[in-house]
């Protein structure tokens, strides 16, 4: 029986099960978004949102038992300056996970983790302004300036 086992093997050693579950919360922090199965985002889940918490707590020692799990220090900086006080008034819950449906190779659930509160990405900007352009009336030329012009030009004759 499992009584008192928490832990998804995912199907891993340790060791193997440990790189991924680092690999997939870094990316998550990096690109505040991440698409993969949904075990494994399951997983990943608790382990980022342990991460924020530590995050949001901002003291020495709540850093260094992040930087266990998070080894780039710039990525360790955007946690602690920018997401843990993006969720300063946040209790908990910090991601999302979205089911995407079945993977089409091997039928597997696919899901998308991403961070509640996000930065828009570059993309999401200039989708939003070119949206933002194309409203309102559009402007057309004059008429008149166009008469204006052609008679000028026809009123010249060679000679």
């Amino acid at each position: 029986m499992r009584h008192g086992r928490k832990v998804k093997k995912l199907g891993r050693t340790r060791a193997h099960r440990l790189a991924l579950l680092k690999n997939l919360v870094r990316a998550l922090f990096t690109y505040e978004r991440i698409q993969t199965t949904l075990p494994k985002a399951k997983e990943a889940r608790r382990t980022a949102e342990r991460i924020v918490s530590f995050a949001r707590k901002n003291t020495v020692a709540a850093r260094r038992q992040a930087g266990r799990f998070i080894t780039d220090k710039d990525l360790l900086k955007k946690l602690f300056d920018v997401i843990g006080s993006r969720f300063a008034d946040r209790e908990g819950g910090y991601t999302r996970i979205y089911r995407l449906g079945p993977r089409e190779g091997d039928g597997t659930e696919m899901a998308l983790l991403e961070l509640v509160i996000r930065e828009e990405s570059h993309k999401e900007k200039q989708a939003k302004a070119k949206a933002k352009k194309g409203r309102g009336r559009k402007k057309t030329k004059k008429r008149t300036e166009e008469k204006s012009v052609s008679k000028k030009a026809r009123g010249k004759k060679k000679e």
